[in-house]
């Protein structure tokens, strides 16, 4: 029996699908000493402590606002920490089935953050994590692959970075301090596309990665992204929403 043309179609196009997409979130713990910024309160700006620290266990850091979300949830995943990562945590999105790896980078080793968010948005280094039975791609593999935290680059020089190991274009967000200036020549050799980054001095909090992500998997195009995570920023950092869009920006 022939399979009519269409039906072909909308098969493939299914079978194209069925693979969940998946994001890598890079982040260097705030750390008073080891990092070049203005210091925050002790408990939150130590780089080794995780569950205090302003971008990890914090009330607005990672771990702890993707664990307070209704549309993310925790995975309970073995996994090996890479080198100098504090821990990793893993969350599958209700709506699409979108898998989200986050590393909680010690903040003495931001340099070594840096390094690694370079390498994965080049397609090196791509692992694999088994979520829920499936295998799904991360590091170098992921779709998306995020950095927060200080914008080390203010510090010390861009790393040498990698070229591309392949032609898939991933897609970046950036929440770090000037980080379209400061990214923008290591991550063009990397061959990524920048879905959202920064202009000017910010908090890289994870209420503005999480309406960027959620808005993204949802299949929003890239100004309806930038959209969401600027209304975000807005409403916990009350700068204005024409502020904030002009902080958060999308492309090149």
């Amino acid at each position: 029996m022939r399979i009519p043309i269409l039906l072909v179609g909308l098969l493939t196009a299914t079978i194209g699908r069925a693979e969940a997409r998946s994001i890598h979130v890079v982040v260097a713990l705030c750390d008073n000493v080891n990092q070049g910024i203005v210091p925050v309160p002790k408990s939150l700006g130590n780089g080794q402590d995780k569950d205090h620290n302003l971008y990890w266990g914090a009330a607005y850091g990672v771990r702890t606002w993707f664990d307070r979300s209704k549309t993310w949830v925790r995975q309970k995943v073995t996994v090996t920490l890479p080198e100098h990562v504090l821990e990793r945590c893993i969350w599958k999105h209700t709506g699409s089935g979108a898998v989200l790896v986050a590393d909680a980078y010690d903040g003495a080793y931001i340099q070594l953050a840096t390094e690694t968010f370079f390498t994965y948005t080049s397609g090196n280094n791509a692992t694999s994590v088994v979520v829920g039975g499936a295998t799904v791609q991360v590091g170098g593999g992921a779709d998306l692959i995020a950095y927060v935290g200080h914008d080390g680059l203010m510090d010390f020089a861009a790393p040498t970075v990698k070229a591309p190991a392949n032609k898939e274009v991933r897609r970046t967000i950036i929440l770090a301090c000037i980080s379209q200036h400061y990214f923008r020549e290591p991550l063009r050799t990397t061959g990524a596309s920048p879905l959202v980054w920064t202009t000017g001095l910010m908090a890289p909090e994870a209420y503005t990665l999480e309406a960027a992500i959620s808005a993204w998997v949802g299949g929003a195009d890239d100004a309806a992204v930038r959209e969401k995570a600027a209304a975000a920023y807005h409403a916990y950092q009350k700068c204005g929403l024409n502020a904030a869009r002009k902080l958060l920006v999308t492309g090149w």
